[in-house]
């Protein structure tokens, strides 16, 4: 269903018990991110914190389970999107062989045409308050992690417009709050909201920007949907709730924004003004974005409806809320990946522990040789696939979402030295482990069936380990921690730099003299401090903090090393500030636990913030030096 306000959704989301209402006074400040991490990470329920000493309500995790992403999208389960959008393409695009045929299409044609979104010029219900004289300091923004730079909208659609062409989009950028109407507009140099603002440099004019909060819920979706340039956003919403978004003009500047939004924040962008200093930020990525510069948002005007609702997200170590969005965006956008790009695709996975641009996989149906590599050389260029930085390719009868089956076929069908492609291109500016700023670089790897003509060298087969005495008894001087995947022939390596900066070096040294060499397809080398049986923490860590074409060798012709490492300690240090892990104070875990039993939301879930406290370096400041 089309749902007019967070209030609706609110409602639903009780109807199917898939929220708690939290009434005990619960700080906006550190807390409430707290509680969210904790319930998120847990597959726990939505929450509403209806007490946090302003008069609008914080629902947060409201994306955080597959029940209630699809309820936001309107649908029974993510599939049915999907499903959907792959029958209209079909019809649409399909040969007609006579006038019948053709005819019989024009009603999806036409249901196309009818969620297009419509203005209006009434004012909207997220117009029923207006405040002229804005103070930011009305609504509960959230501080989330300690080392942030202080509070943050979370959940922003930022709405901006061509000054020439007049051709809107409604992204998503985190606000950090300046003062009680200034807040720094992180939109990053590869985004359109970016492209705008460079386009009004020349216009020696403000840019009007209106931030919209909350309505339907599937506005925030499509705000983080990887659209094309130019493609409205609204139209993939109307498309979802199968109902247009009516949209209304801002009461201080010229954009429109949906009627049904909860809170409307009107301002302006000063193009010629200095940058200010944004950040640091607890991310998605599981370590905080390092302060950088960014344009200054004015705000003019602040709206809202009677029965408004603040919605806000955490983001920090995976998996986390928005891996769902993620999970949509899968099932959403896979027919137009087929049709727009690769007919041959069958499917795509985002794995949470490569937070949705450090990995990608895609499964073909493969019908000549060389079109995996095809099909690598293709993707890494289109769209926000170009700041993917590992994309694998498969084929056959693969299960791409079961990691144990995908590792083993990929092993079975690639040959290490004919199906890696490495290449350096646009890399997403919150990657850390590169020597360059927003670029690196990447490694597809052909890990499909290959045909005859595609075998160059004769593939050799890898034994299982069996013994790890043996690697014990073998240990090289720095490394004291293994982990053996025998089945699949990958070990995992703790190495302390701390004691020695070349141990990266003397592990791959060891490697490539010992005789059990042939028996390993490939080895992952971490620090010390990692849990080396936590194979998610151990892939976020290597997906993070690699960069393929620096950091990865061939021990043998069929064994290659990855070093995962922090880079930070190397030998002669690293040519960028490196981030640390986000965690939570102990003081704010200690408060936490003492409040937990008046929250009313279950027994007490310990803060996962204790299993990877150990990972911060420096005091747990924002950054490694």
């Amino acid at each position: 269903m089309a749902y007019t306000g967070l209030s609706e959704f609110i409602t639903d989301l009780e109807r199917n018990q898939e929220i708690y209402r939290i009434k005990t006074f619960t700080d906006p400040v550190l807390e409430i991110a707290e509680i969210a991490d904790r319930v998120s990470k847990s597959g726990g329920k939505a929450l509403l914190f209806e007490n946090n000493g302003t008069d609008f309500p914080v629902l947060i995790n409201a994306f955080g389970s597959e029940n209630r992403m699809a309820m936001a999208i309107s649908r029974k389960n993510l599939e049915d999107a999907g499903l959907e959008i792959v029958s209209l393409f079909e019809k649409i695009t399909e040969s007609r062989e006579n006038l019948f045929k053709k005819l019989s299409s024009l009603p999806d044609i036409i249901k196309i045409s009818g969620i297009l979104p419509s203005r209006t010029r009434r004012k909207g219900l997220c117009q029923q308050i207006i405040k002229k004289d804005p103070d930011l300091s009305i609504l509960p923004v959230l501080k989330c992690w300690p080392h942030d730079g202080g509070r943050f909208v979370t959940l922003p659609m930022v709405h901006t417009m061509h000054p020439e062409t007049g051709k809107t989009n409604v992204g998503m950028y985190r606000m950090q709050i300046l003062n009680k109407n200034t807040t720094a507009m992180h939109w990053q140099r590869h985004k359109t909201g970016a492209s705008h603002f460079e386009a009004w440099k020349n216009t020696g004019k403000l840019m009007p920007v209106s931030v919209a909060l909350g309505g339907d819920p599937v506005y925030t979706y499509a705000a983080t949907a990887p659209l094309p340039e130019n493609i409205d956003e609204y139209i993939l919403a109307g498309f979802l709730r199968r109902k247009r978004v009516r949209l209304v003009k801002c009461i201080t500047n010229d954009i429109y924004v949906p009627y049904d939004a909860d809170i409307i924040i009107e301002g302006y962008v000063d193009p010629s003004e200095e940058l200010v200093k944004e950040g640091p930020f607890g991310d998605h990525t599981g370590v905080y974005s390092l302060t950088d510069w960014y344009p200054q948002f004015h705000v003019t005007c602040i709206t809202y409806s009677g029965n408004a609702v603040y919605p806000a997200t955490i983001v920090g170590i995976p998996p986390m809320e928005d891996a769902w969005l993620a999970r949509a965006t899968e099932k959403i956008f896979l027919a137009p990946v087929k049709l727009a790009l690769q007919p041959e695709v069958e499917d795509f996975h985002m794995p949470d522990a490569g937070i949705a641009h450090n990995l990608v996989i895609v499964k073909i149906k493969k019908t000549y040789p060389g079109q995996g590599k095809k099909v690598i050389s293709s993707l890494l260029g289109a769209g926000q696939m170009m700041f993917t930085k590992y994309l694998i390719v498969v084929s056959g009868n693969i299960d791409i979402r079961n990691y144990r089956e995908l590792m083993m076929n990929i092993f079975a069908n690639t040959d290490f030295r004919q199906d890696l492609l490495f290449s350096s291109g646009p890399l997403d500016v919150l990657d850390h482990s590169s020597d360059t700023f927003c670029l690196g670089g990447k490694l597809g790897i052909d890990g499909t069936i290959k045909m005859e003509s595609e075998v160059i060298f004769k593939s050799q087969s890898v034994k299982a380990v069996t013994d790890d005495e043996y690697f014990q008894k073998h240990n090289p001087g720095d490394q004291r921690n293994f982990n053996l995947c025998e089945d699949l022939g990958v070990a995992v390596v703790g190495v302390d730099q701390s004691e020695n900066k070349s141990a990266v070096e003397l592990t791959k040294e060891w490697f490539s003299k010992v005789d059990f060499k042939e028996t390993l397809n490939l080895i992952l080398a971490v620090d010390n401090n990692i849990d080396l049986n936590d194979l998610f923490t151990v892939a976020w860590q290597v997906l993070g903090n690699s960069d393929p074409k620096r950091d990865i060798e061939y021990i043998s012709d069929n064994t290659i090393l990855v070093d995962g490492t922090i880079k930070a300690f190397r030998k002669g240090g690293f040519s960028r500030r490196w981030p640390n892990v986000v965690c939570s104070s102990e003081e704010t875990i200690r408060n936490t636990d003492q409040k937990w039993d008046s929250l009313g939301i279950g027994p007490l879930i310990s803060s996962p913030s204790l299993k990877y406290s150990h990972l911060s370096y420096a005091g747990n400041d924002e950054v490694i030096v």
